[in-house]
């Protein structure tokens, strides 16, 4: 049994997914946390106080506690605006560490800037580091150029992370190449863990009843897109392939995006909102295009099980959670071949990748499942297979503890020895 620190400074598990800096991350840590307290583990997850009200220490499932650190003013803020208080977060957390009765046996930093607040509260403590990245600098600045609000020094605190780390866990094949290739990471340092979905939540389900549930129409072809409002996440994109898959192959089509604002929430149109409803407008399809807003996680699979596809074609993505929830709904989905969806996704067989900002391509291949129903069920069907054999956030939790292990132990090979062990010995 092991003693860990889980460390997310901008994505606490208690926050509702599908906020503008709510999503992946957040779902992430929190079914991490849950399963490795399920093996018997004891977890702290230490993140950001961004509201005034909430305790230091919080008790929130069985053998989880979610500490809250005071790094900045105690409200929700740009993840971008959070990079000039991690020295007062790891400062904090270094203190909180060093007067525990009981020490930790590892830090798991989840995104850049949680492992920059880390590195010296581990190297402090002799205790090892893992880091999980979740996105990478380089590789965001190459897709979202001007949209990236993060300063170069980025780069440079990353490259310092994948030196002194002593694990990084990637979470698709080409997360562990933009490492190698990007940063010089020493492959034997790198495992690969994926995320994962709760099959508790995400199952089969009747696709008739839940329509019926929600009030969608029977003889309709229904397009889901779930997910943060985002630019990046493409959601322009799949309109305009709604456009042409009605226009141009005649399809009965609705598109449902759930996520970010509803479309006649109260506090009125967030300018994402805004600019894909005139998106919508421009495309002649704004009457076909339901914004449902963000919707709590019991009734995400509800929306996945009505659908008809599932689509995401972000121009760029990490992982993506939601294409292996849809998988795990036994929908075909449709994804940009990019990041992590080129390896949850696999191309004729669980659905279709096409090139992201590219709706012809998508029209087509919405119009293929649209006019082969038999086809979706067989891509849903090896979709749910798949998921479950990978995906599941049991095997992910198992997976990340084995690795823990490794590194809490030292039974790693010894190209991958912790650095911490060698500065033991040096020090001794």
């Amino acid at each position: 049994m092991h003693r860990i620190a889980i460390v997310s400074e901008h994505a606490s598990p208690i926050a509702q997914a599908g906020g503008v800096d709510s999503g992946g991350q957040n779902i992430y840590v929190a079914n991490v946390a849950r399963q490795l307290a399920a093996l018997g583990h004891r977890v702290d997850v230490f993140t950001r106080l961004d509201n005034p009200y909430l305790p230091e220490e919080m008790d929130w499932d069985p053998g989880v506690r979610i500490v809250h650190v005071p790094a900045g003013p105690a409200r929700t803020m740009p993840k971008e605006d959070l990079l000039a208080h991690m020295g007062d977060f790891g400062a904090w957390m270094a203190n909180y560490v060093a007067t525990r009765d009981e020490p930790y046996s590892l830090i798991h930093a989840n995104f850049f800037m949680s492992a920059m607040a880390s590195l010296p509260v581990a190297r402090r403590a002799a205790i090892p580091l893992a880091v999980t990245f979740h996105a990478l600098g380089r590789v965001r600045r190459q897709h979202q150029a001007q949209a990236d609000r993060f300063p170069d020094a980025r780069f440079r605190i990353e490259d310092d992370i994948v030196r002194h780390a002593d694990r990084i866990i990637a979470e698709c094949p080409q997360d562990r190449l933009d490492l190698i290739e990007l940063y010089g990471a020493d492959a034997e340092r790198i495992d690969m863990v994926p995320c994962g979905y709760d099959h508790n939540e995400m199952r089969p389900q009747d696709q008739a009843g839940l329509r019926a549930e929600l009030g969608w129409e029977a003889d309709t072809f229904y397009l889901l897109q779930l997910g943060r409002m985002v630019p990046r996440k493409g959601i322009d994109n799949v309109i305009s392939a709604l456009s042409r898959l009605r226009k141009r192959y005649g399809v009965n089509a609705r598109l449902c995006v759930v996520g970010g604002e509803a479309a006649d929430s109260p506090t009125g149109d967030t300018p994402e909102l805004a600019r894909l409803k005139a998106v919508a407008q421009a495309e002649g399809v704004r009457d076909y295009v339901d914004f449902a807003g963000r919707k709590g996680r019991r009734l995400l699979s509800r929306y996945y099980g009505a659908a008809d596809v599932f689509v995401t074609t972000p121009w760029y993505e990490p992982f993506g959670i939601t294409p292996v929830e849809a998988m795990a709904c036994a929908r075909p989905v449709i994804g940009s071949d990019t990041g992590g969806i080129r390896y949850t996704v696999v191309d004729g067989d669980t659905g279709f990748l096409v090139p992201p900002k590219d709706p012809d391509a998508l029209a087509a291949r919405l119009a293929l499942l649209a006019g082969n129903p038999a086809l979706g069920k067989r891509m849903g069907a090896a979709g749910a297979r798949r998921a479950k054999r990978l995906f599941t956030w049991e095997k992910v939790g198992s997976d990340l503890a084995q690795v823990f292990d490794e590194l809490v132990h030292g039974t790693v090979t010894s190209a991958a020895r912790p650095a911490w062990r060698a500065a033991q010995r040096l020090s001794a």
